[in-house]
C-alpha cells in the first residue's frame, strides 16, 4: 500500500489540468468565428442543454447577452412552458416546438452544452438531437461544447469543442465544468467581447 496515495481531490484536479492541456484550441477559435459571424448578422442564440448543463444554458445566456450583446435565450428557462410542452407533447419535441414560435432561421444559431451531444439509438437526450435537425432544415448555425465523443451534435455541428476523457468515470463533472471555461473564454474573445466584465472595469 502507498504511503502517499493520491487523494480524490488531487486525482480530480490533475485530470482537469490534463483536460486542459488537451483542449483543441482551433476548435475554439472556430466557433468564436461562427459566433462572430451570427452577431455581424444580428443573429440570435439559442442555448439548449437538459439536467446541469440547463444551468450552465442559463449562466451563458446572461454572460453573452450582456457581454458580447448577442440576442440570447434558453428555453429551459421558462418552466411553464418547457412543463407544459412534455406534459402536452413529449419530451423528444419540447425544443423544437419551442424553436418553431421563436421562428428559427438561417441567420440564428443554436449552443448545445450536452455532456453527450445526444444519441437516438440510445434515447439519450433526443430533444436535443431533433432541435438540431430542425436548425439544420432552417440553416440555422449550429455550435456545442460536448463530452465524450459529441454524439448527434458533434457530427454535425459547425463547430464543436470536445471536453477530452481522461477518467471514464468522471467524464460528467468535468464536462459541464469545462463548459463554464470555454464560454468564458468566448465572452471575452476579442471577436465578440463588446462590454468590460464589471470587476475588471473598477479602477483600483
Amino acid at each position: 500500500m502507498s504511503t502517499n496515495p493520491v487523494s480524490f481531490a488531487q486525482q480530480h484536479l490533475q485530470e482537469a489540468a490534463a483536460i486542459l492541456h488537451k483542449l483543441d484550441v482551433q476548435a475554439i477559435e472556430r466557433m468564436a468565428a461562427v459566433l462572430a459571424d451570427i452577431k455581424v448578422a444580428n443573429g440570435r442564440l439559442f442555448f439548449l442543454g437538459v439536467g446541469g448543463s440547463a444551468a450552465n444554458c442559463s449562466h451563458a445566456v446572461n454572460d453573452f447577452r450582456k457581454l458580447t450583446g448577442i440576442e440570447c435565450y434558453a428555453p429551459t428557462d421558462n418552466v411553464a412552458e418547457l412543463t407544459a410542452r412534455i406534459n402536452d407533447e413529449g419530451w423528444e419535441s419540447t425544443f423544437v416546438g419551442w424553436l418553431t414560435v421563436s421562428r428559427l432561421r438561417s441567420s440564428d444559431g443554436i449552443f448545445v452544452l450536452s455532456v453527450g451531444g445526444g444519441d437516438v439509438a440510445r434515447n439519450i437526450s433526443p430533444n436535443l438531437v431533433a432541435a438540431v435537425k430542425y436548425a439544420r432544415d432552417v440553416n440555422a448555425r449550429v455550435v456545442g461544447i460536448l463530452g465524450r465523443d459529441g454524439g448527434y451534435t458533434g457530427t454535425v455541428a459547425d463547430a464543436a469543442v470536445i471536453i477530452p476523457t481522461v477518467n471514464p468515470a468522471t467524464v460528467t463533472p468535468h464536462s459541464e465544468a469545462f463548459q463554464a471555461v470555454i464560454w468564458h473564454l468566448l465572452v471575452s474573445h476579442p471577436l465578440l467581447k463588446a462590454r468590460q466584465t464589471k470587476w475588471e472595469s473598477v479602477d483600483r
